[in-house]
């Protein structure tokens, strides 16, 4: 490249200056509230299985859907502007084969992820296993 991009240059310096703002540690004390807050409602979802291990989670949320494969949840996700990814087996082969999982939808959380946003997704994929009414 012979030329700056200044504009990514520039919200970068936001970007980390808003970081700074908060701290590090406020940082991952509010990704981790708000990953277990998504993991709170999506265990709340007739036939979503949260599948995260552990006593410290990090800011991923990883679930499956009963009767619906995980990218097809990324698809219909996608289509109403949420966006998620799908973890296939081969990236985490010891624990795939050690619990027998399928492809998992992986949901990031960030520290600005807002209630709404985590409502919004946990009502999107509950619409996927709530038969219309």
């Amino acid at each position: 490249n012979w030329e700056s991009n200044l504009a990514a240059v520039a919200g970068l310096r936001e970007a980390v200056a808003y970081a700074r703002s908060w701290g590090l540690d406020a940082i991952a004390e509010r990704v981790g509230a708000v990953a277990e807050s998504l993991r709170d409602g999506l265990r709340e979802v007739p036939g979503v299985r949260v599948q995260d291990l552990g006593q410290r989670r990090s800011g991923i949320v990883t679930f499956t859907v009963e009767g619906v494969a995980a990218d097809e949840v990324q698809a219909r996700l996608r289509g109403q502007g949420v966006n998620v990814s799908v973890s296939a087996p081969s990236s985490t082969r010891l624990d795939t084969e050690r619990r027998q999982l399928p492809p998992l939808v992986r949901a990031s959380v960030h520290y600005i992820t807002t209630d709404a946003e985590l409502d919004r997704l946990t009502a999107a994929v509950g619409a996927m296993v709530t038969p219309a009414g």
